[in-house]
């Protein structure tokens, strides 16, 4: 292992949000307003990480339809984007429905993102690199399990430490709770919000949740929303650390945010207490936009090849 890089594998998305204030309507219109944004759990938190100040890389797969806009919004927040790009696919892409709490429903597509594989990995991904965050999404299809499995015995082999984030409850679910926890045993560190690791553990409260979690991985950080976050470590809790307050516009990527703040201040050598405060800032911030992603200003505007099937 050399370097102090982040490397991120996962999904990217083009979103279309909808902001309503009213109940929609079945069946006939319903106000909203409606923006385009780049999306997608792991490029939202590599474009976070970057926007914080991180060596940050994204291995995707991306669509015939928008893979090059997609390269261009990474770079500018900072990312070294390695997107693979489908020929016959297009871009995953979601839907969301945001209400007035911010809250949302989402409609899902996964277009290429669903089509990743050992075929786009590449062992030079990991120069450079001292940690590997995975977004569990890669998991839920067979060819991204591979892949994710090739990702982390390389990582492991290299001494670069793992993290995962184990993305959503619903597929999750279907998924398998045992095979999850079995696949992703190579990871020092889960990152899952309350609800998914209440559901990894059968717990009935977080703090029990996250000290269950730190047995089995080493390392469990809990995303408690508004409420802040915890860590443990080897069956016990170590840092506590509130919500920050702040307008709630659209949820989308807050807790992608967080993975990126906590991770990149982690890298920088700070200790889970001031970690945990670092992803409730990123959170906050992200929860006060539209979409999943930071808004430009710190990252960079150099270009980064994309690659073509």
């Amino acid at each position: 292992m050399s370097g102090n890089g982040l490397l991120v594998v996962g999904d990217v998305v083009t979103d279309v949000v909808a902001l309503h204030d009213t109940p929609i309507s079945s069946g006939t219109d319903t106000p909203a307003d409606i923006a385009l944004r780049p999306g997608g759990s792991g490029a939202n938190t590599a474009a976070w990480a970057g926007h914080l100040g991180a060596d940050v890389r994204l291995l995707a797969r991306a669509g015939y339809d928008s893979g090059e806009w997609h390269a261009g919004e990474l770079a500018k927040a900072g990312v070294r984007p390695v997107l693979r790009i489908d020929a016959e696919h297009p871009t995953a892409m979601v839907i969301a429905m945001v209400d007035l709490t911010g809250e949302r429903s989402m409609l899902t597509n996964r277009g290429a993102g669903g089509r990743i594989s050992t075929a786009d990995w590449d062992e030079t991904l990991l120069d450079g690199v001292r940690h590997l965050h995975l977004s569990g999404y890669t998991l839920f299809t067979e060819s991204g399990l591979e892949l994710a499995r090739r990702a982390m015995a390389e990582a492991t082999g290299r001494g670069v430490s793992i993290s995962i984030d184990p993305a959503s409850t619903g597929p999750l679910r279907d998924f398998g709770v045992d095979r999850f926890l079995a696949e992703s045993a190579p990871a020092d560190l889960i990152i899952p919000n309350r609800d998914e690791a209440l559901l990894l553990t059968g717990a009935s409260t977080p703090e029990r949740a996250a000290e269950l979690l730190s047995e089995r991985y080493g390392t469990a950080v809990v995303k408690l929303g508004a409420l802040g976050a915890l860590a443990a470590g080897r069956g016990r809790i170590l840092a506590v650390a509130e919500g920050v307050p702040g307008e709630v516009i659209d949820t989308t990527g807050a807790g992608d945010a967080f993975a990126a703040g906590f991770l990149t201040a982690r890298l920088g050598g700070a200790d889970e207490k001031a970690a945990l405060a670092a992803g409730c800032r990123a959170g906050a911030e992200c929860v006060g936009l539209v979409g999943g992603r930071p808004r430009y200003g710190l990252g960079s505007n150099r270009l980064y090849p994309i690659h073509t099937d």
